[in-house]
């Protein structure tokens, strides 16, 4: 090795490891091999790793469409007589940032130190090529945590752009866990007049704290109603689900404006019981779109894309206009991850942002 690859090199650890489920409600963990980098690529040993309290949850509890049926990428359909996963698999972590600690003797332009967001799941290091992570370094003003809201932040501000706000409008956001809040804070910098809707007390105040001019607990009132009275009886100009739960679709439904749209966003397990489509939905004419990170609104994917998402939410942060940072409630070392998901499934409505913790 000449001494220009010797300087470019860091120190790197042999093995890594990476979170598991084993079995329902049970982490693990696996051991991997390091192994050499190629020429154009860098390795970054991970910091941190953002649990996600919504679809990372039905891979760990099992209820995860994936875990009972295939599905078919070429068909896009989900087909019964097989299985996509099955345990024990890998965790589908997608929130993690960390260091770069050696670069390949093709790589220009990034040194060991420089901090990377992006999608790896819960592993203890990952390798990227050279315009990959090129593309996703962590601006220097933000706190290296900060890189975790990268992918979650963007399916937050996917759902914004797809419902097309315009300024001045009522736009009502429906759940309040931590894509809710982050929905709200990048509504609220969109100008539009946020109702933030949620069945917990401690939610609606952090949705207060988020920029919500308006906050109804839909175990007290009629979502609905109240959203009527505030909108001169039109209703919302677009209501925002993101709850995952067919009560808060159902309720995003009845307070929507006459010919206006209810943007989708919440991923929502088993049978659709809650909906009756016969009733506001039918006569009030309500669109529903759906938002999923998979793609971006067909209005906009000349210009939008997944990455542009995740750069401007990482931009955002770092211009101050959100601040997604006071989101986190909890952190744990990941060898403690059990705990972490164990929390999550027993008192979820005590729980913002868990992260894990891998410099440990």
């Amino acid at each position: 090795m000449s001494s220009l690859e010797k300087e470019k090199a860091g120190k790197v650890a042999a093995t890594g490891y990476v979170l598991t489920v084993e079995a329902p409600g049970r982490i693990g963990f696996s051991s991997y091999d390091e192994r050499p980098l190629a020429p154009n690529e860098v390795r970054i040993a991970t910091l941190y790793s953002g649990i996600s309290a919504g679809t990372e949850m039905t891979a760990f509890l099992g209820s995860n469409p994936y875990l009972h049926k295939r599905w078919n990428p070429e068909r896009r359909l989900f087909d019964d007589a097989e299985t996509s996963w099955e345990f024990p698999m890998p965790t589908i972590g997608y929130e993690e940032v960390g260091e770069i600690v050696e670069v390949g003797i093709d790589v220009s332009g990034l040194v060991p130190g420089q901090l990377v967001w992006g999608a790896w799941g819960h592993k203890s290091s990952h390798i990227a090529s050279d315009p990959w992570a090129t593309a996703r370094l962590l601006p220097e003003s933000l706190h290296p945590v900060c890189g975790i809201f990268a992918q979650i932040g963007a399916i937050a501000l996917n759902a914004v752009v797809d419902a097309n706000i315009h300024l001045g409008e009522f736009v009502a956001i429906f759940g309040q866990g931590v894509p809710g809040l982050m929905v709200t804070q990048l509504v609220k910098a969109s100008g539009a007049e946020v109702i933030a809707v949620d069945w917990l007390a401690s939610r609606l105040e952090a949705a207060k704290a988020s920029g919500a001019d308006h906050v109804i607990n839909s175990a007290e009132a009629d979502p609905a109603e109240t959203i009527k009275a505030l909108t001169c009886g039109r209703g919302a100009d677009v209501s925002i689900e993101i709850a995952g739960a067919y009560g808060a679709l159902h309720d995003a439904i009845r307070s929507t404006a006459f010919n206006s749209r209810v943007i989708v966003s919440g991923f929502f397990q088993g049978e659709g019981k809650g909906l009756r489509l016969g009733e506001e939905f039918h006569h009030n004419r309500v669109e529903l779109v759906c938002s999923q990170i998979g793609g971006v609104s067909r209005a906009t994917d000349h210009r939008w894309d997944r990455l542009r998402l995740d750069q401007t939410t990482m931009k955002l942060l770092a211009q101050g206009k959100v601040d997604f940072r006071k989101l986190i409630s909890h952190t744990f070392a990941a060898h403690d991850a059990q705990q972490a998901f164990d929390l999550l499934r027993d008192v979820p409505n005590e729980v913002l942002q868990v992260v894990l913790d891998f410099q440990g």
